[in-house]
């Protein structure tokens, strides 16, 4: 009798179990709960990926541009201005397809415009960095477009369970359905941290990739220029100064 009595007063003195905290809400969701937050983690750390891979690879062809402006426009034409650019980089793969569209022109046996050959070999090559520079946004755009909704899908399925252990234990108690409401607090959330970082990744990644083709394009119309007028069209490089022509010496005439 009296163990019994000592027992019950250290149950009613002891604290309570901490039952709302996030694990516990996470396990009373079950596999539905987990799989839904796997999904949106796995979602998240994928689009962080992208973001910061296509930052750099945008930062490279960047970094290009300048150079382009800085050095390759000094070259005497455009084989020793490719020869400075780096192997492999955007702008070099634009001059050696427009040279070797130069180059098959000369193959042709059908008449064409050579400006409308040469034209279509550059904006293929320019569509095609232009692609790659695209790729993986289109993830972006669904992860921001359906993260909400996998989210609210946690959010129903925690709704839909409160209201099933309401239901069966009659209770409405915060006790009863702190575990499953939290459960579709949680899911809101973590939907909502995994779509608005990738909007705002997309859309300023596409911002950048615009920039890069505009600067691209007015590239490719310079070098078109170049190889349409054999030469004598070419931009002007700030920074280099053009040879000025001598005057001519003044006459002097001899005093008597």
């Amino acid at each position: 009798m009296l163990t019994t009595i000592l027992a019950a007063g250290a149950a009613a003195g002891a604290a309570p179990a901490n039952s709302f905290d996030l694990l516990h809400a996470m396990n009373e969701g079950g596999i539905i709960a987990w799989s839904t937050a796997i999904i949106l983690t796995g979602m998240l750390f994928i689009s962080l990926y992208i973001l910061f891979t296509k930052v750099f690879e945008q930062q490279k062809v960047m970094n290009q541009y300048k150079r382009v402006k800085s050095v390759f426009w000094q070259s005497g034409n455009l084989r020793e201005g490719a020869a400075k650019l780096e192997k492999n980089s955007a702008y070099r793969q634009l001059v050696d397809d427009a040279l070797l569209a130069q180059d098959q022109y000369k193959e042709l046996t059908d008449p064409i415009e050579a400006h409308d050959w040469l034209h279509g070999s550059l904006q293929r090559s320019q569509d095609t960095i232009n692609s790659q520079l695209g790729g993986g946004l289109a993830f972006l755009a669904t992860v921001g477009a359906t993260a909400p909704f996998i989210g609210l899908f946690g959010t129903v399925v925690g709704i839909f369970r409160a209201l099933i252990k309401i239901g069966a234990e009659g209770d409405a108690s915060i006790g009863t359905v702190a575990g499953p409401v939290g459960e579709a607090l949680i899911m809101t959330a973590l939907g909502l941290v995994v779509a608005v970082p990738a909007v705002f990744a997309f859309n300023w990644l596409q911002r950048r990739n615009k920039a890069i083709a505009e600067d691209m394009a007015g590239f490719s119309n310079d070098v078109l220029g170049y190889l349409a007028s054999d030469g004598r069209v070419r931009p002007e490089v700030r920074g280099v100064k053009k040879p000025v022509a001598k005057a001519p010496p003044v006459a002097t005439t001899a005093k008597a």
